[in-house]
């Protein structure tokens, strides 16, 4: 019995060493395949690494053109609005100016409209070209009202 009990102990062992060979080779294959996504991965991280570099050089110079054309823009802002306040005088005085003389205008028509009815006791041409001038005034007036060209 002895013999039999070396002989089953001896089996087990070969068994349990054959176990562990299959094993080591299942083992080995995992490695080797850890080892192929370690280098795929180390590949990724330095593609990762290397747009991370190119997207922050990016910012920084999208940043600088920003700032740029924030200055560029405030300064075109601030001279835009100086001339605008320019403008509005301008306008005021303008319109002052129109108003002075539509006054002059409607003062000097009664005194014209006198003029024309002495006119033809003086001097019988002079009165038809006094009229005719007025009438060309108005009638470029009229013009201008309603919106056509003046000239």
């Amino acid at each position: 019995m002895s013999h039999s009990l070396g002989v089953m102990i001896e089996t087990l062992v070969a068994l349990l060493l054959m176990v562990t060979i299959g094993y080591c080779m299942l083992l080995n294959a995992r490695l080797k395949r850890l080892k192929a996504d370690e280098h795929s991965l180390k590949a990724v991280i330095g593609e990762l690494i290397t747009a991370t570099e190119i997207a922050e050089r990016a910012i920084g110079g999208l940043k600088l053109t920003v700032r740029d054309v924030n200055e560029n823009l405030g300064s075109q802002i601030a001279a835009a609005t100086d001339m605008s306040d320019f403008l509005k005088k301008q306008l005021a005085e303008g319109d002052q100016v129109v108003r002075r003389l539509s006054k002059i205008a409607i003062a000097a028509r009664p005194a014209s409209a006198a003029a024309d009815s002495e006119a033809p006791k003086t001097s019988g041409g002079r009165a038809s070209d006094i009229k005719a001038l007025a009438a060309a005034a108005q009638a470029f007036s009229d013009r201008k009202r309603s919106g056509g060209l003046a000239a």
